[in-house]
């Protein structure tokens, strides 16, 4: 992983954006966010966004087209296993956590089916605990 000091502004600020925010954050939303810091266009969010998973510190969370900083930077580098995803469907939360029981059938699996695995990313829609008894 690239450290944060050798980001570029935009990647830092994109970052820090993602880093601070409550949940996941569509690149829209980091635009608005950042415009007070000379952000003008969805490309140069995009591509601050495109090194940040490049160098393995914001996941995509594809099933809603949101981004979110890595929970566990520093216990990952670039091409990491399985990363999964819990995503509350009312309050929006998101946590990140990865199973080695889980990795390691999806490894059994694309080797004895013959598959190149190049990234694997589950995501579990529901409620977290806290919307679940409220």
């Amino acid at each position: 992983m690239i450290a944060t000091q050798e980001l570029t502004k935009n990647q830092s600020l994109v970052f820090n954006a993602l880093a601070r925010a409550d949940g996941p954050l569509s690149a829209y939303t980091i635009l608005d966010q950042l415009r007070n810091d000379g952000f003008r266009a969805p490309l140069q969010v995009y591509r601050a966004l495109d090194k940040l998973l490049d160098y393995g510190m914001v996941h995509r969370l594809e099933s809603i087209n949101a981004f979110v900083a890595c929970a566990h930077p520093h216990t990952h580098s670039h091409g990491h296993g399985m990363i999964a995803f819990a995503i509350c469907e009312k309050c929006g939360q998101v946590s990140e956590f990865s199973d080695d029981v889980i990795t390691g059938r999806v490894r059994e699996w694309t080797n004895s089916n013959g598959f190149k695995q190049s990234k694997t990313t589950i995501e579990i829609r529901g409620v977290c605990a806290n919307c679940g008894t409220a």
